[in-house]
């Protein structure tokens, strides 16, 4: 009996830590998939299709150029300042360097940007926080230089 039980023991500990690890690849292709989106969203200059994978509220936090912005709208229009036309905002190309869990609902992801455009090509790093709102990825936080 006693060896059932320890039986019985080791496999629930293997089938939990399989389903976490299937968990946290399926975290990571969801993310992925949301930045797959947002490359495709901008490269068609489609700034609010890009703001998609942005948290919807006034609690988000976007800190560019030395300021530190809050709000959805708030970034939608920075974005649309910045990038009026496509001459301005031209080709995304993402490279993600790291995808690491902060908790079971909340992931950072650190990674380079290049654009690639008629005015100049520009090219730098980025650190966002995505968490899980209402079973959807979405970024809370975003630090882009």
């Amino acid at each position: 009996m006693k060896i059932k039980a320890i039986l019985l023991c080791i496999t629930i500990v293997l089938l939990s830590s399989c389903s976490s690890k299937n968990s946290i690849e399926q975290d990571h292709e969801e993310i992925m998939s949301i930045l797959n989106q947002q490359e495709r969203d901008w490269n068609n200059h489609d700034i609010k299709g890009f703001m998609g994978g942005y948290w919807k509220s006034d609690s988000l936090y976007f800190y560019s150029s030395k300021k530190l912005k809050s709000g959805w709208e708030t970034t939608l229009n920075s974005y649309l300042k910045s990038y009026p036309e496509k001459s301005y905002s031209g080709t995304l190309k993402f490279t993600i360097a790291k995808i690491s869990a902060i908790s079971s609902d909340s992931y950072f992801v650190m990674g380079e940007y290049n654009l690639t455009r008629e005015i100049g090509d520009a090219t730098g790093t980025f650190m966002i926080i995505f968490k899980r709102i209402n079973g959807e990825w979405k970024i809370i936080a975003d630090s882009s230089c």
